[in-house]
């Protein structure tokens, strides 16, 4: 990773709340905190702590994204997990498409972690690309391509624009696949902890049979809400209000 300059509105929020609860919000591949600056100032006018990160290689360069991997993302998610279990005994996880990946994963490397009450994912990747796509991905990358078309700003309200990236860097993309993914799509059911979902039927970005996926292996209590007016950066969306509301009342319920 480099020295590289955040770009304005994507630095990291962390928020001292009066509540013994906590949430951590976690945005997605090639996006960054602004992507979910709604939710954290909800949670955070809630009284919650949040610990809000800016994964390593985001909201800087694509030139910074591309010396990281998932196991940069991974711990700076645990890591901001763990700086939130110095101030509470009670928090939720809360992540956008490979945030909420990394929600999922937060999960499973906390089975038996009681201070985790519940895990909320809002059009989350949950499964590997399938095997053509991969084979598409190791092809343009031997042929010397590493960046493809961006992928952000899936939104359908023209008043909101997503800051992102201007390509897809395809290294860290198959770094979120092999050792993100893979590794975890097929473990769902080891997680008791409720889980709320959210998912767009028109996303471009991530299928909702994503969702859908999560929703019929989920080991435990799961409650899905449809995003019926917005794409895929739903956080930022027509909906965004609605994620929030859901959110809250989930998070009021699971930690009381």
């Amino acid at each position: 990773m480099t020295n590289a300059e955040v770009m304005p509105g994507c630095e990291p929020f962390s928020h001292v709340g009066t509540r013994p609860t906590g949430v951590l919000v976690v945005h997605g591949f090639t996006g960054n905190p602004s992507s979910m600056t709604h939710q954290a100032q909800a949670f955070a006018a809630a009284g919650h702590h949040v610990e809000q990160p800016r994964l390593p290689g985001h909201g800087t360069t694509l030139e910074d994204m591309q010396t990281t991997d998932w196991s940069d993302w991974s711990g700076a998610a645990a890591a901001a997990f763990d700086r939130l279990a110095e101030r509470v005994d009670q928090i939720v996880v809360i992540g956008l498409s490979m945030g909420g990946t990394l929600t999922l994963w937060t999960g499973l490397q906390r089975l038996d972690d009681d201070r985790l009450k519940g895990l909320i994912c809002v059009n989350a990747a949950t499964m590997p690309q399938p095997p053509e796509v991969i084979e598409m991905l190791e092809g343009l990358l031997a042929d010397g391509v590493e960046v493809s078309p961006a992928i952000g700003n899936d939104i359908a309200d023209p008043d909101e624009t997503e800051i992102g990236y201007d390509g897809t860097p395809l290294r860290q993309l198959m770094s979120l696949n092999n050792e993100g993914l893979a590794p975890i799509t097929d473990r769902y059911g080891e997680l008791r902890v409720p889980i709320l979902i959210f998912s767009s039927p028109e996303d471009h970005v991530v299928p909702p049979e994503s969702s859908a996926h999560l929703r019929d292996t989920a080991g435990g209590e799961v409650e899905f809400v449809t995003l019926e007016r917005s794409f895929h950066v739903a956080t930022q969306d027509y909906d965004r209000d609605l994620i929030n509301e859901r959110s809250l009342a989930f998070i009021e319920r699971v930690t009381s």
